[in-house]
């Protein structure tokens, strides 16, 4: 026999967790630029992956060798690690990391035990060049973007995130990235902190 329970009071309604966003791309796309103001909007932590690299991983990428898979994975360890670790605190979160890959991406989500959404800034090759050449002061070359733009995969629809183009104004790119994040339901921040 079924037994029956009487409701009480109304189901207990589960707290929101805070935002926690990736801004991924190629190097030289501008995702450190669009993450950091991203974090600053929505008084979040800002996380640099390009810091947790090793500085082998550095010199290695300096010299224009390419990292194989073997050599990001540690990397992307330490990044999720971070993410965790900050997310827990109740902080929300904004990670700039290439996540060029969709088991990157994958292994970013189990790792940090955080439902992340990805914002892809990207634009075409030719875009992409004229602006990584006029980086300064990184330790990627421009050389590297050809083996970076090979190994991206693209976000497929059923993976949470979307594009935004390279060229925007920054503002703009935070206010789009902004609406698409809360429409995917990513975090009560958005809400308590959107100035808009």
């Amino acid at each position: 026999m079924t037994e029956r329970i009487e409701a009480t009071g109304p189901d207990p309604v589960a707290p929101v967790p805070p935002a926690a966003i990736v801004v991924m791309g190629v190097a030289g796309a501008g995702k450190s630029t669009l993450a950091a103001a991203l974090a600053d909007r929505i008084d979040g932590v800002f996380i640099e992956a390009d810091d947790l690299h090793s500085p082998e991983a550095k010199a290695q990428m300096a010299a224009g060798i390419p990292l194989t898979d073997d050599d990001r994975w540690p990397w992307l360890a330490r990044v999720a690690a971070r993410a965790r670790d900050e997310h827990t605190e109740g902080r929300p979160i904004v990670v700039s990391c290439s996540a060029l890959k969709r088991r990157y991406r994958e292994f970013l989500i189990r790792a940090s035990e955080t439902d992340l959404a990805f914002v892809h800034v990207h634009g075409t090759e030719a875009e992409l060049t004229e602006r990584i050449t006029k980086r300064t002061g990184h330790f990627m070359p421009a050389s590297m973007l050809a083996s970076q733009l090979e190994a991206l995969e693209p976000l497929a629809a059923e993976e949470r995130g979307f594009v935004v183009p390279h060229h925007l104004p920054v503002t703009e790119a935070v206010e789009i990235a902004l609406r698409n994040v809360a429409a995917a339901g990513v975090g009560s921040s958005l809400a308590k902190r959107d100035r808009s």
